[in-house]
């Protein structure tokens, strides 16, 4: 008799990934199918759509093709958020995605911010979440301005999941927690939408992560299975590394890092993104712009894998820089698209090593401000920090960002995190008499936590301080450029 199966998937930034599970939450498979991103100019970064499919297809197709999927149950998937394509009555793509890492909306972002003001952003999503670059509106207001023509076609504007969703089963639809800055409890706010000519017309409709959406279409890989509806990244993340309850806290290693944390209780800060209560959850979060990307980086400019580069940086004997990660501006909780990376502090002793420590111990820096900000958006101090994404595989890594943050980071086995949060949200669909966190607590699996150096928490502790200070006085600088 065939396993009963789930399967999740996540197109992430960098890659599509998924993962075939049981229903004890074993993990039968996993896939992984890179995909690029174009720049073709200073502040554009562009995917195909047609990428991700691939990156789908190719994942049911494998997962077919080398397991009995007879019982599979349901298909999970999640996705980079604040990506947005823009696709005409027949689903297909207007224009390529513009990805949350574009900064070409800047200035039409500025523009739709100051016809607001913090109080009614308060009163629409309980924080006064920005109107940044990546924006929904932000994107809109700039197709509509240079591609008028293209804008006038527009059908919907599509997160990537939901995209993916339209083209394995027809459906259009989104969910109102990966709507970032656009719900509030009752739905999209209709005076933050009236801002830009068409929005609400080309906005899909919402369900829940868990509805079914519906069945891939005959001729496809795993035709007839349900699809459900599926979660952001930072969502599917956060059920993949188990987080569910009020304290809990994560910290998503990708691309980018996000750390969030669970509370019902609320003070509005400023720089943190806080989320509508789903199923009794309230995730405050705080994505910043730069994780993995930035290792990745330099390991390009060092010629290594970035596997190489964070184990390079374990070896480091001389001066270890100061490193911002901000090479494509930063997001929570500083908001600023000016700012840009910097190594400080450079002297004769440092070399390789020691600059891929300053990269690995900047980026922990960025996590450790963003978890300042969430401390105050919640009220709590998380005891340990659940840790997940490709970004926690390096041991060594881990453990800086332990000694940085001064918390135990408990690490989850699953390498595929947001793609085991989609199976989760899939096998929820087929089981909805278990509440979310029992499913939860189920299927996710620890392999390993690392506890913070007294000492060198005390010694980062300095040093976090002037990495707070060094971005402060660029500031002026970068803005003038």
């Amino acid at each position: 008799m065939a396993k009963i199966t789930l399967i999740g998937i996540d197109v992430g930034t960098t890659a599509t990934k998924a993962v075939l599970i049981d229903e004890r939450g074993e993990r039968l498979a996993g896939f992984a199918l890179p995909h690029p991103t174009q720049r073709p100019q200073a502040g554009h970064a562009e995917q195909n759509p047609d990428d991700w499919m691939r990156g789908v297809l190719g994942a049911l197709q494998t997962f077919s093709a080398s397991h009995d999927l007879s019982s599979l149950q349901a298909i999970g998937i999640c996705s980079q958020v604040n990506t947005h394509v823009f696709v005409d009555a027949g689903g297909a793509p207007l224009l390529p995605a513009i990805i949350w890492q574009d900064s070409r909306s800047a200035p039409g972002a500025a523009a739709l911010e100051a016809q607001t003001n913090a109080a009614q952003k308060t009163a629409w999503f309980g924080a006064p979440i920005p109107i940044d670059a990546s924006h929904a509106l932000s994107r809109m207001a700039y197709v509509r301005r240079v591609h008028p023509d293209l804008y006038a076609r527009t059908a919907h504007v599509l997160l990537p999941k939901d995209y993916c969703v339209l083209q394995l089963t027809g459906a259009v639809v989104s969910d109102p927690i990966s709507a970032v800055g656009l719900v509030d409890a009752a739905g999209y706010v209709a005076d933050l939408l009236a801002l830009v000519p068409r929005a609400a017309d080309v906005l899909p409709p919402l369900a829940s992560f868990t509805t079914v959406a519906g069945r891939i279409k005959p001729g496809l890989p795993c035709a007839g299975t349900p699809v459900v509806v599926g979660a952001m990244d930072a969502w599917g993340g956060m059920f993949g590394v188990g987080v569910v309850a009020n304290g809990d806290a994560m910290y998503q290693s990708g691309t980018s890092e996000i750390a969030g944390i669970v509370s019902s209780t609320i003070v509005p800060t400023p720089g943190v993104i806080l989320f509508p209560a789903y199923e009794g959850i309230t995730m405050h979060a705080a994505p910043t712009q730069t994780g993995g990307a930035a290792l990745g980086w330099f390991a390009q400019v060092l010629g290594r894998t970035p596997g190489e580069t964070a184990a390079l940086a374990s070896s480091a004997q001389g001066s270890v820089p100061l490193f911002l990660p901000h090479l494509q501006g930063e997001r929570a909780p500083l908001w600023d698209s000016a700012s840009r990376g910097v190594f400080a502090r450079l002297d004769p002793s440092a070399g390789a090593a020691e600059m891929a420590l300053g990269v690995l111990e900047g980026v922990a820096f960025s996590v450790r401000l963003a978890f300042d900000a969430l401390k105050a958006s919640t009220s709590v101090d998380p005891g340990t920090i659940n840790i997940g994404g490709g970004g926690a595989t390096s041991d060594f890594w881990c453990q800086v960002r332990a000694d940085v943050l001064g918390k135990p980071l408990r690490r989850c086995a699953a390498p595929e995190s947001a793609a085991l949060g989609a199976a989760i949200l899939a096998g929820q669909s087929q089981d909805a008499a278990s509440p979310l966190a029992d499913v939860v607590r189920r299927l996710v699996r620890f392999d390993r936590a690392f506890e913070p150096d007294a000492s060198k928490s005390s010694s980062y502790q300095d040093r976090f301080g002037n990495y707070v200070e060094l971005y402060e006085s660029l500031r002026a600088f970068n803005a003038g450029f």
